[in-house]
């Protein structure tokens, strides 16, 4: 049995570290509603029929609606999200009544709603009312520049939610329907378009479709340059995405002429933790280019010039394992992990990901020297630390699939089946139905059947997981004919040789 490749588990984070595949096809599936939930007191269906083109809403009523609905505008702009909650469920009523139901006032109140769910926690509740929104608006096409503006708020929300919930291959086209709206309105060197874009990219960053998200990206780095200057802080932001997209693309070399780019600013700026991020970026793509004693320099620059107990040391010492690591001096990369774990478990971090992604690159590293218990050990630990984090669905749907892959190789069938159950319904709202991850999970759920004795049921599992791997690889690639051979397994296990 081969091992889950660990290219799943390096993409599934925002890094230089992740790798490029051929990206399914866009748009995309919508599965259902995670849990039961308080529905909102509107959905479209409830709406009124539209009033005639010529009709005119009662001049009174639709004023005192609106008043109140840019007063909710406001609560949300202080950031009072409750109140502007509350606010625009009371103003709907009004406003169908006023303006009819299917209107940009309504539209703008139920964005206004699924905005402050979102942020109060309340997804399912931000996803119902959002997606009403985005049908009204959707029925208003051609409506000018108003109902282009009030479109991109609403799906550029749509997608923030989206993302939160854990749908982030959904997310994309939402995030690339609010570029396309904001294109009609914005100036087109406008910082809020180069944000658009930026954002645009990054989605398709998520969803691991690199070449898509270059075009984006230049073009966001291209504003963002005409606005503030080539070595402007906002430049140097947008050449932190475009690194993530060379190096998706195995544009390796380009990826790390960007990040010296913006190495210098942030040294020119005096920023020295961001600085020590991008100089460990910079060292790990020198390890992809095989420069391993240039990466070794630059982590023991972050070293000297990190605090000790600094997250961005912990970081360095992550990175500098798996140089020794690869160098097959197992004694020191350990040492290294111990001492990047020692950091990471007293310190509580603001940024989630940043550290459930170093988790992560320890547990693979502990797995690359056979330590099959400490990997697992830490990957539950991983997934214990995301749980109840917003948007983390991808990295615990990785995680889950090299959790399930090692139970498995551990002879723990039971154990390994509902971790790849798990990491088949992450991978799949987040990735798209045809991700290569999602393949090899299916591939390793048909073996576990098969060692339960099921070969009947592995079969629909090794179809599943051919379909993908074809596709990403080609029939000819090793993984594809190795499914091949799992399916004529299971087929001689059920007595069946024709």
């Amino acid at each position: 049995m081969r091992r889950l490749h660990r290219s799943l588990l390096l993409a599934a984070r925002s890094s230089p570290l992740a790798r490029h595949r051929p990206p399914p096809p866009l748009p995309l599936h919508r599965p259902p509603p995670p849990r039961p939930h308080r529905p909102l007191p509107f959905s479209t269906a409830a709406l009124p029929t539209p009033p005639p083109p010529d009709a005119a809403p009662t001049a009174q009523p639709a004023a005192d609606a609106l008043a109140a609905l840019e007063a909710a505008e406001r609560q949300e702009s202080s950031g009072d999200h409750q109140k502007a909650l509350d606010l625009a469920l009371k103003v709907l009523g009004p406003l169908q009544e006023s303006r009819g139901g299917w209107s940009l006032p309504v539209a703008r109140a139920l964005r206004l709603a699924g905005a402050a769910a979102c942020r109060l926690g309340s997804l399912t509740d931000s996803l119902d009312s959002l997606e009403a929104a985005a049908e009204i608006v959707g029925s208003l096409q051609g409506g000018g520049a108003e109902a282009a503006t009030v479109g991109a708020a609403v799906h550029e929300q749509l997608a923030r939610t989206k993302t939160a919930i854990g749908r982030r291959w959904d997310a994309v086209a939402s995030f690339q329907r609010a570029l396309e709206l904001k294109c009609r309105f914005l100036n087109a060197g406008s910082a809020e378009l180069g944000d658009a874009y930026r954002d645009a990219a990054e989605a398709y960053e998520g969803v691991l479709c690199f070449d898509k998200a270059l075009p984006l990206c230049l073009k966001a780095l291209e504003i963002a340059e005409k606005r503030s200057g080539e070595g402007s802080a906002e430049a140097a932001k947008v050449r932190r995405i475009l690194v993530v997209a060379y190096t998706g693309m195995g544009r390796n070399e380009e990826a790390l002429e960007q990040n010296e780019l913006v190495r210098m600013e942030y040294e020119r700026l005096g920023l020295d933790a961001e600085l020590s991020l991008v100089e460990i970026d910079g060292a790990s793509l020198r390890i992809l280019l095989g420069r391993t004693e240039d990466a070794m320099n630059d982590l023991k620059k972050v070293m000297k010039r990190a605090s000790k107990e600094s997250e961005e040391r912990a970081l360095a010492f992550v990175a500098m394992a798996k140089i020794l690591c690869s160098e097959d001096r197992s004694s020191d990369s350990t040492r290294c992990l111990e001492i990047a774990r020692e950091t990471l478990d007293a310190k509580r971090s603001v940024n989630t990901e940043r550290v459930a992604g170093a988790y992560t690159e320890i547990s693979m590293l502990y797995e690359s020297m056979n330590e099959f218990e400490m990997s697992l050990c830490l990957m539950k630990k991983t997934l214990a630390f995301l749980e109840g984090a917003s948007g983390m669905q991808h990295i615990q749907g990785s995680i889950s699939a090299r959790m399930g892959f090692l139970l498995l190789l551990t002879k723990r069938i039971d154990e390994s089946v509902p971790f790849l159950e798990k990491a088949i319904e992450k991978l799949k709202n987040c990735f798209g139905p045809l991700h290569f991850g999602l393949g090899f999970a299916y591939k390793h759920l048909g073996e576990a059947y098969i060692e339960m004795g099921q070969p009947e049921s592995s079969l629909k599992f090794f179809g599943l997981a051919s379909d993908i791997i074809n596709a990403a690889f080609g029939p000819k690639h090793e993984d594809s004919i190795e499914i091949i051979q799992c399916i004529a397994n299971a087929y001689g296990l059920m007595g069946s040789y024709l």
